[in-house]
């Protein structure tokens, strides 16, 4: 049976803070699409940064980042050059490897609640 194609896909992860991870996220470029913040805490948020966009969402308890079962996959056109930036703005990056599925490099980030961020290079990815 066909079905209709979709838009796009959202991940959302739970976090600790959603303010503290906004800030994170914000030195990796991306922007506060719209939050919600009842009673003046912001417990949801939605964040882009060109193409790419996350959803973060206040945890129902502690997070515990060794059963994230979850990798957040992003594309630079300079992985490089978007590695040195943020490592000069004080984010914790890894070393460039280049691994047989990224041959033109990628490195990892670990976000304040331990969620794994596969930064790679890409020209050609378009979602």
């Amino acid at each position: 049976m066909p079905t209709l194609p979709l838009r796009g896909l959202v991940p959302m992860a739970h976090v600790a803070d959603v303010a503290r991870s906004i800030e994170f996220y914000r030195l990796l470029g991306f922007e506060v699409r719209s939050t919600f913040a009842p009673e003046g805490k912001t417990v949801w948020a939605w964040l882009t940064n060109g193409k790419a966009h996350l959803m973060l969402n206040l945890g129902n308890g502690p997070i515990n980042s060794g059963e994230q079962a979850v990798l957040f996959c992003l594309y630079a056109s300079d992985v490089a050059a978007y590695r040195d930036d943020l490592a000069g703005r004080g984010v914790k990056v890894g070393p460039i490897t280049y691994p047989f599925y990224m041959p033109e490099g990628e490195f990892r980030i670990e976000d304040l609640d331990g969620y794994v961020l596969l930064v790679g290079q890409s020209d050609e990815v378009s979602l």
